[in-house]
């Protein structure tokens, strides 16, 4: 059985996959990565992979998706299987650089919690945006992650490179999950992603926004779950 890899999104901690450790790990070795370490897609892709079992299942979520992508890129075979969610395959238009430099602007000005309490309601489904618990949940990850390395996630997410012509050669049992409200990477983006892949496993999860693995843990481990016990491709 191999072990699981999963990687956090930007400004996320191994918190953002808490209902994934606990349903997971009494039945396969669970490692959560770090993305503290380097600059770059590929620099956080090697630390990642340096420190990673010879061959494992890999899942990442939004930031942690483009690092998959890098990962496939660096290592195709140590990765027994992918789990792609809430992220797209491609790099950031550029009005989304422009919003990004935005925010750095605003965290080097000392506003890092006053952002994450005005962001972190918009990226869940709208009937989430209330549900105090699962705000301050992202709030502390931002926190956790500090000044320094929100501003150096979104710079590496500015840097990223376009994965969409690396995906038909990604022959692996793949999950593609989006929530159905996912405002970041909406379900068009998992279905270019998911179309590209030769064997890919579409999941749309109702009232869900970006942040998947909490919004809607159940529905996320049911289907980590089919995509772990898929048989590997011959």
């Amino acid at each position: 059985m191999a072990p699981l890899v999963l990687i956090p999104g930007l400004a996320c901690t191994a918190e953002m996959f808490a209902p994934q450790v606990a349903a997971f790990s009494p039945h396969r070795p669970v490692t959560i990565a770090s993305t503290l370490e380097g600059g770059t897609m590929a620099q956080m892709a090697a630390a990642i992979l340096r420190d990673a079992p010879p061959r494992f299942a890999l899942g990442g979520i939004s930031m942690g998706g483009y690092i998959a992508f890098e990962i496939m890129r660096q290592a195709p075979e140590r990765v027994e299987r992918l789990a792609l969610m809430s992220t797209t395959a491609r790099p950031d238009a550029p009005e989304q650089t422009v919003q990004r430099q935005t925010l750095i602007e605003r965290v080097e000005a000392g506003e890092l919690e006053t952002l994450l309490r005005e962001v972190s309601p918009r990226l869940v489904h709208p009937l989430h945006k209330d549900d105090q618990a699962l705000i301050e949940t992202q709030v502390r990850m931002g926190l956790e992650i500090g000044p320094a390395g929100f501003t150096r996630h979104q710079k590496a997410s500015i840097k990223r490179a376009d994965s969409r012509p690396d995906l038909p050669a990604i022959r692996i049992p793949t999950l593609v999950l989006v929530g159905d409200r996912d405002p970041l990477t909406p379900p068009i983006r998992a279905r270019e992603i998911a179309s590209a892949l030769p064997g890919a496993h579409l999941v749309i999860v109702p009232e869900c926004g970006h942040a998947s693995t909490l919004e809607q843990p159940q529905a996320v481990n049911t289907a980590l779950e089919k995509w772990l016990s898929l048989p590997p491709f011959s």
